[in-house]
């Protein structure tokens, strides 16, 4: 990061640190993404299983690894107040509680991943399939939340290049694994879908481990000497980033956990209604990398900006960041719309899950366009630190707006199933509205304090 002049250099700027931030989404993305295509390949059962099993861990990474994204801002003001000394000590900090929110993932999950999928109404077979994928997932909590803590110290320093580099080493690995263990190649035993799970947790302790090399002995990381001393715990720091992490991983986990919510809900119908709906969720949420690349990339640019007093120039990212992730959710949604065919034969052959898939991506074009202001607001808010109000417009908007109108027009209209869909575009379209609200008062603030 360094200071901008004009609006063309803010531009390049720009698109230097999101690149990066957006191929390393959707590659990270890409692990669940293949997941489920090689699970629906392997049976109806299988992809209904997996993607059970991943709506229901999705929400709790998005969750508690958000409130590690604290990292982000905390590191990028002290760049750009030009403090380099604090940044070694927070991010140690940061892996000491990305150690023990694994920790709490582990045990609680024990205790609680079946009595939620008794819940629900599965078959025995989708039932078990869930429940073995999560496990073997599980396997690689720990290394992911580390590396969660990693990444946002190279995207912080503005070197967003360095994870996406990591993460397209790491992709041949997920699909190599996801190959061998669902169809049992290459001697590997064959567990269908629930083989996915145990390779995305090969590929997790891929990435950690290269992700340690890169701060140990590649520049610029290696001159924040992050390891040379193993400070102790602290529990004020912890605190510090607790204070900006919760309310932004709880304000992310309203919003992803809904879609869990409504997959619980779906299970009152067919196996082939849930897998259709888990598909399309799944490229739906490949879609919402990008706006949520360009949040990420507005977290460094206006936490750089605010950090060294430069209120206008954080003023202009945030606008520019939401233009963009506007005229590519309205290109996204075209493409949706043209591909609704091809995209629905990834995920299955199944002719009555195929016709469902498509019905389903249509409705997910209405998400493009709330996303994309929702999303990139919210990246803006975070490098302003203002996140408590954030935390309940998403409460408000998704769980009192968004999931009881979309229940109500599943189970009294017409709609169906697709009416869990039409209220969440809803939840998604209020929350819109309200931050944007909320980032015109913050700047505006923030004027007014600096006079």
């Amino acid at each position: 990061m360094y200071p901008t002049q004009s609006l063309r250099e803010k531009i390049k700027l720009l698109f230097i640190i999101l690149y990066p931030i957006l191929i390393t989404q959707v590659g990270l993305y890409s692990m669940n993404f293949v997941d489920t295509i090689m699970s629906g390949r392997a049976g109806a059962n299988d992809l209904a299983g997996v993607a059970i099993g991943s709506s229901l861990w999705v929400p709790v990474f998005t969750g508690l690894s958000g409130i590690l994204l604290a990292i982000t801002p905390i590191v990028s003001h002290y760049i750009g107040a030009k403090q380099q000394e604090r940044v070694s000590f927070s991010v140690l900090q940061g892996i000491y509680l990305s150690i023990v929110l694994s920790l709490l993932i582990l045990v609680a999950g024990s205790l609680i991943i079946n009595p939620v999928l008794q819940l629900m109404d599965l078959n025995d077979s989708v039932r078990s399939i869930a429940k073995e994928y999560l496990i073997g997932l599980s396997f690689g909590i720990i290394p992911l939340f580390i590396y969660s803590v990693l990444r946002s110290f190279f995207d912080a320093l503005g070197e967003t290049r360095t994870t996406m580099l990591i993460t397209l080493m790491s992709l041949p690995i997920n699909v190599l694994f996801n190959y061998a263990l669902i169809f049992g190649k290459f001697g590997f035993p064959e567990l269908g879908g629930v083989g996915a799970g145990y390779a995305s947790a090969i590929t997790y302790w891929f990435i950690l481990f290269i992700s340690l090399f890169v701060v140990l002995k590649v520049r610029p990381f290696q001159g924040y000497a992050i390891f040379k001393k193993l400070h102790p715990i602290s529990l004020s720091n912890w605190k510090e980033q607790l204070k900006i992490g919760v309310p932004i991983g709880f304000s992310i986990f309203f919003e992803v956990s809904i879609f869990a919510a409504v997959t619980l809900l779906m299970s009152m119908y067919t196996t082939e209604t849930i897998a259709a709906h888990q598909a399309a969720i799944n490229f739906a949420s490949l879609l919402y990398m990008i706006p949520l690349s360009i949040s990420m990339a507005l977290t460094i640019a206006v936490g750089f900006e605010v950090g060294g007093r430069r209120l206008k120039d954080a003023k202009q990212y945030s606008y520019l960041g939401i233009a963009f992730a506007l005229g590519m959710a309205l290109l996204s949604a075209l493409c949706l719309f043209i591909f609704n065919d091809t995209v629905a034969l990834w995920y299955t052959t199944n002719e009555t899950v195929f016709d469902l898939i498509k019905v389903f991506l249509i409705y997910a074009i209405f998400f493009q366009l709330s996303d994309a202001i929702a999303a990139p607001i919210q990246g803006a808010l975070r490098g302003y630190k203002d996140v408590n109000v954030t935390l309940v417009m998403s409460l408000i908007s998704y769980w009192i707006i968004g999931l009881p109108s979309g229940f109500l027009l599943a189970k009294y209209t017409a709609f169906g199933p697709y009416g869990y869909w039409v209220g969440l575009s809803a939840g998604l379209f209020v929350a819109a509205v309200t931050l944007f609200i909320r980032l015109r008062h913050v700047q505006k603030a923030k004027v007014l304090v600096s006079k």
